[in-house]
């Protein structure tokens, strides 16, 4: 080694020690890289994103490369530490020790921590770079990586972890991308992040937990006085009103309030006419996601529909504009006496209403009613108390006290629900 001057030899180990982190940082990298901004970004026609996607395409082929290189480069310094270890101490023994673990420390901090630190860092920036460098290597020692793949290939069948040709590895699941979703909090403002949220929501809950029940419909009864039915269909607030006899056990219909407008100021309008402009109900089995009936209401061109339950008797009642509130959250128009909000008073107390659904109390207090059984409060109550309780009795739901604030008939009207305790 008497040619090359020990100058020369650190310039080379130098060099060597460079080409290996850069392999580390690519490895790294490309592997780290967010492959759903990469395809975004490829779809565009981004040369570097493109490039670096035909690569993770064919990861064994992109390893196989970096890897080749690196173990060439790490070997390669490994022996030149050797050489300049004995230049330095000569054919000794502890010379070669030396080296040995002068070049594991060297290749550790500046060929495989930093770099590989540096790759996770800033993945993204530097996968659509390295695309440009790892492809024409790939070109270049393209039949030697083909010939490696061959045996790794085999030991991958024999232990049966052939990769999966079409990809579904990598595919995520519903409740993986609803994550991604969720914690994309500086990408995606509030408002957009929960509507999507509840997007993913929507196939998990059904169409009982979004209806109004049955006793909170207003129904049209025609059996009642005819000046009382016109009274009621010129003062509703609803632009659609299900018209029955007696009671929901034997609807007739739904009346558009808008086709009587005209009809509403003629002296000759009587039933006969009203039962004319009805449209037949639409019914929704209980149990179906809300999701699918969304669907369903698109494919039938309806707007609202009664839920039933297996006998055929009538739940409650499902509109189009429940799960757009489920979905974009209320409007500024709501049921009369059912408000918006609902938040704690300043003694941490809240005052709600027995028809509030359950899963609105948890949403807006931030509470753990169950789910799964009844979906109103005062359903909950009755459930818990097996009977109609009496104003002023206070009861713990699942640790969380309620009282009986006001009773009317067969249910809880009001009731306080105080905050639990933390702990």
């Amino acid at each position: 080694m008497e040619d090359f001057p020990l100058s020369a030899l650190s310039v080379a180990l130098i060099v060597l020690l460079a080409l290996s982190g850069f392999f580390s940082l690519s490895e790294t990298a490309m592997m780290a890289t967010n492959r759903f901004r990469l395809r975004h970004l490829a779809q565009t026609g981004h040369r570097g994103a493109q490039k670096a996607q035909a690569l993770l395409d064919s990861t064994d082929k992109m390893l196989g490369v970096i890897l080749l290189g690196n173990n060439l480069v790490n070997s390669a310094a490994a022996t030149l530490v050797s050489i300049i270890a004995i230049e330095l101490f000569g054919e000794e023994k502890w010379a070669l020790a030396i080296g040995t673990v002068a070049v594991t420390f060297a290749i550790l901090v500046f060929a495989e921590i930093t770099p590989k630190i540096i790759g996770a860092a800033h993945a993204d920036r530097l996968s659509l770079l390295l695309g440009y460098i790892l492809t024409p290597l790939l070109r270049i020692f393209y039949p030697i990586v083909w010939f490696i793949n061959l045996f790794a290939g085999v030991l991958l069948g024999i232990l049966r972890l052939t990769p999966n040709p079409d990809g579904q590895d990598n595919k995520i699941s519903p409740e993986e991308l609803r994550s991604l979703v969720l914690e994309s909090a500086h990408l995606i403002p509030q408002k957009h992040r929960a509507i999507l949220g509840t997007l993913f929501d929507l196939n998990n809950i059904t169409v009982e937990d979004l209806m109004t029940p049955r006793g909170s419909i207003e129904i049209l009864d025609i059996d009642c006085p005819w000046e009382d039915v016109l009274t009621q269909l010129s003062t509703s607030h609803h632009s659609r009103a299900p018209v029955c006899r007696g009671s929901l056990d034997h609807l007739l219909g739904v009346l558009q309030a808008r086709r009587l407008i005209g009809p509403l100021n003629d002296e000759d309008f009587d039933e006969s006419g009203l039962l004319s402009h009805l449209q037949p109900p639409y019914y929704i089995p209980a149990g179906t996601p809300v999701f699918s009936q969304l669907t369903f209401f698109q494919e039938n061109h309806q707007r609202i529909g009664f839920v039933v339950d297996e006998y055929g008797e009538i739940l409650g009642l499902l509109t189009l504009e429940d799960i757009i509130e489920e979905l974009v959250g209320d409007f500024t128009t709501s049921l009369p006496g059912l408000g918006n909000s609902l938040t704690w008073n300043a003694d941490g107390s809240a005052i709600v209403e027995g028809a509030r659904q359950l899963r609105d109390i948890n949403r807006m207090l931030d509470l753990d009613f169950p789910l799964d059984g009844p979906k109103t409060l005062n359903g909950l109550i009755l459930e818990v108390f097996q009977d109609i309780p009496e104003s002023g009795v206070s009861v713990k739901l699942t640790g969380i006290p309620v009282e009986i604030v006001h009773t009317q008939d067969r249910s809880v009207v009001t009731a306080r629900i105080f905050r639990p305790e933390a702990g």
